[in-house]
C-alpha cells in the first residue's frame, strides 16, 4: 500500500512537472504584411545576443546558416515574386543564409520540413539565391530581428538584423498585372459563375423566379462546358417558373452527364424530379 500511495505522488509530481511552462531561449515570432496585392507572412525565431560576439564567432563567416535558431525561418508568398531576377512561385521557403564579412549569400529554399539546416542539401531546391552587401549600424539590434520594410505597392524588402549587422533583400510582387486583371475581369461584366452563383441564390430564397432564369439561362450560355450541377440547377428554375416541359429535357441532360461521370446523388435528385414532373 505504502508502494502504490509512493507511486502516485510521483506520477503527480512528473504531471504537474510536465504542465510548467516557461519562456523560451528563442521565442517565435510572425510578421504578416500585405505588399500591393500580395500577402507576405513570415516565422521565425529570435535568439539573442547575451553578451556574446555573433557574427564570426557564434555565427561562423562562409558556413551556411539556418538564419534564426530552431525550425527553419519560413518565408510565404501568396503570388509569385521576384527575388534576384528569379520568379519564385507562390508559397513556403525557408530562409538560409552564408554570411561573411561584407556580404551575404541568401537563399530561398523550396524544403521547409528541416530543424536547422538540412541533413542533405539539395541545391535543385533552391528557388532563388541573392548576393547583398552588408549594412553596418552603431546600434547593436540585441534580438534576431527579421521584418518586411520598404513596402509599396510593387515590391518590399526582407531585412534580417543582428547585433551591428544588416543585411536587406529586396523583392517585387505582381500588383500590376493583378490589378489590371482585376480591372479587365470587372469592366468585362459578370462571369458564368457570377450569374449562376446569383441563379442559384435567387431559387433558394424564393425571389423573382423571372430574373433567376434570366441569369441562369446566362450562365449555361456563358459556360464553355456546362456541368450536370448546373443543369441541374436550371431544371429547377425552369420548374419553379411553370415551364415543366423544359425542365424535364434539362433534367434529362442533367441525368445523363451525372450517370457517365458516377455521380449517384445527382443521378438520383435527376430521376426524383422527373418522376414528380411527371417525366415519360
Amino acid at each position: 500500500m505504502k508502494k502504490l500511495v509512493l507511486f502516485t505522488l510521483l506520477l503527480s509530481g512528473c504531471l504537474a512537472w510536465s504542465q510548467i511552462e516557461a519562456p523560451q531561449p528563442s521565442p517565435a515570432a510572425k510578421v504578416e504584411q500585405k505588399v500591393g496585392l500580395t500577402d507576405v507572412t513570415l516565422n521565425y525565431s529570435r535568439p539573442s545576443m547575451k553578451g556574446r560576439v555573433v557574427f564570426g564567432n557564434l555565427v561562423p563567416y562562409d558556413v551556411m546558416w539556418r538564419t534564426g535558431a530552431n525550425a527553419n525561418s519560413v518565408v510565404t508568398f501568396s503570388d509569385e515574386v521576384t527575388i534576384g531576377g528569379k520568379t519564385l512561385k507562390k508559397g513556403s521557403y525557408a530562409v538560409f543564409t552564408k554570411p561573411s564579412a561584407g556580404s551575404w549569400s541568401v537563399y530561398f529554399y523550396a524544403d521547409t520540413n528541416n530543424w536547422g539546416m538540412p541533413a542533405n542539401w539539395d541545391d535543385s531546391k533552391v528557388a532563388a539565391m541573392i548576393n547583398v552587401p552588408v549594412q553596418k549600424s552603431s546600434i547593436p539590434t540585441e534580438t534576431f530581428t527579421m521584418e518586411i520594410g520598404d513596402v509599396s505597392n510593387n515590391g518590399a524588402t526582407l531585412h534580417i538584423r543582428w547585433e551591428n549587422t544588416h543585411v536587406s533583400v529586396p523583392f517585387m510582387v505582381p500588383t500590376e498585372s493583378k490589378t489590371l486583371a482585376n480591372i479587365n475581369k470587372v469592366l468585362a461584366g459578370p462571369s458564368s459563375g457570377d450569374y449562376y452563383t446569383a441563379a442559384v441564390y435567387y431559387l433558394e430564397e424564393g425571389k423573382d423566379i423571372a430574373k433567376a432564369k434570366e441569369w441562369m439561362d446566362k450562365a449555361i450560355s456563358m459556360s464553355p462546358s456546362p456541368q450536370f450541377w448546373q443543369y441541374r440547377q436550371q431544371s429547377l428554375i425552369y420548374a419553379k417558373a411553370g415551364l415543366k416541359k423544359e425542365a424535364i429535357e434539362i433534367a434529362k441532360k442533367s441525368l445523363q452527364m451525372a450517370e457517365a461521370a458516377g455521380n449517384a446523388d445527382y443521378v438520383k435528385m435527376n430521376k426524383d424530379s422527373l418522376k414528380e414532373w411527371g417525366a415519360k
